[in-house]
């Protein structure tokens, strides 16, 4: 009878022991710990981030941050922090969590549209992952990765497509990079390749016009039909006298630091400047901007025709209207330059 009361209070006892933990394991590992209404939270966790700045993210969104705190322990997450941005579900328990920011480390969707310069595109790309503009510009910048891949500081700002793109938050500069450069062995198919052979133009020398047809016109209808002109001055061996290489010529020089030049005038035909394309002959050594891909493709398949001329139509804002002779090109260029007279624009 003794033995059997024993038995009896050993069973007992050990029934509570599974309940407590039983009741342990569901509390620690399979109950609901998300204190959050949305469908969805996000937290960001910087490639130097200790398991306090992660908890700090967690706080607010967890019911038990302990319960959490002893599976994080148990499963060796304090130690083994992973950076980038992660997903936590409304209604997941402490393990799904330590699962999710542990291993499913989701794409930021970046973007950036037609930046001016490297230095301006670093710092659009630095507001939107944890990479700095300095990395940024150092590794856009390096001269070996520009050689290695037939590229100049001037004609680097080609290499980055305008456009959106899904990259991890944590990406470094020289992933940023190398991402962007796949791109752009992506987008230089073999079609766009044969056709920049076909109008003889190298890669960079067609990224580099197209940066002047964007700046000269933002109508993708008209795009090519500019580009045509520019071929066209080209294959003549005339000057391109685009207005957009002044503009960018000018800003270079401390003279016109901080300023809009809203109309090119003849003082800014005298710039000494590779980029002054009324001095100089042919291409300038590189972009003056960075054009969208419309500009690019406009520029490969461009209007052939036999204008030589263009000039901003006062009519049709944002428009041009082109011209096979001088005497015609001049007259669109009086009206155009009587309407900025009406309107008071001197410089």
């Amino acid at each position: 009878m003794y033995i059997k009361k024993i038995l009896i209070v050993i069973t007992i006892i050990g029934l509570v022991v599974a309940a407590f933990f039983a009741n342990y394991v569901y509390k620690v590992m399979l109950k609901p710990n998300t204190a959050f209404n949305n469908e969805t939270a996000y937290i960001i966790i910087p490639s130097d981030a200790t398991y306090n700045d992660v908890r700090e993210q967690l706080v607010p969104l967890l019911i038990d941050i302990d319960a959490f705190d002893a599976l994080a322990e148990q499963k060796k997450y304090t130690t083994h922090i992973r950076a980038g941005r992660f997903q936590i579900k409304k209604g997941m328990n402490n393990n799904d969590i330590i699962n999710s920011i542990r291993s499913v480390n989701l794409p930021v969707k970046l973007s950036f549209n037609n930046q001016e310069t490297l230095e301006k595109l670093a710092g659009r790309v630095a507001s939107q992952i944890e990479v700095d503009s300095i990395e940024l510009l150092k590794a856009m910048k390096d001269p070996v990765f520009l050689t290695e891949n037939n590229f100049k500081e001037e004609t680097a700002l080609g290499m980055y497509l305008p456009n959106s793109y899904e990259v991890f938050w944590n990406t470094s500069a020289e992933g940023f990079r190398n991402r962007m450069l796949k791109e752009y062995n992506r987008f230089w198919n073999a079609t766009r390749t044969q056709k920049a052979k076909d109008i003889g133009l190298s890669k960079n020398e067609v990224i580099t016009l197209a940066s002047i047809v964007y700046e000269e016109s933002k109508q993708k209808s008209e795009q090519p039909r500019v580009a045509g002109v520019y071929i066209n001055r080209l294959k003549k061996g005339i000057p391109l006298q685009a207005d957009p290489t002044l503009k960018f010529a000018a800003y270079k020089l401390p003279k016109y630091k901080n300023t809009i030049i809203k109309r090119v005038l003849n003082v800014h035909k005298n710039i000494e400047s590779p980029y002054n394309t009324y001095r100089n002959q042919g291409l300038p050594p590189g972009l003056i901007a960075m054009p969208d891909i419309s500009a690019i493709d406009a520029v490969l398949n461009y209007e052939k025709h036999k204008y030589i001329y263009f000039a901003a139509d006062a009519k049709r804002f944002g428009f041009h209207k082109f011209a096979k002779t001088l005497a015609q090109h001049n007259a669109n260029a009086r009206q155009y330059h009587s309407y900025l007279n009406a309107q008071g624009v001197k410089k």
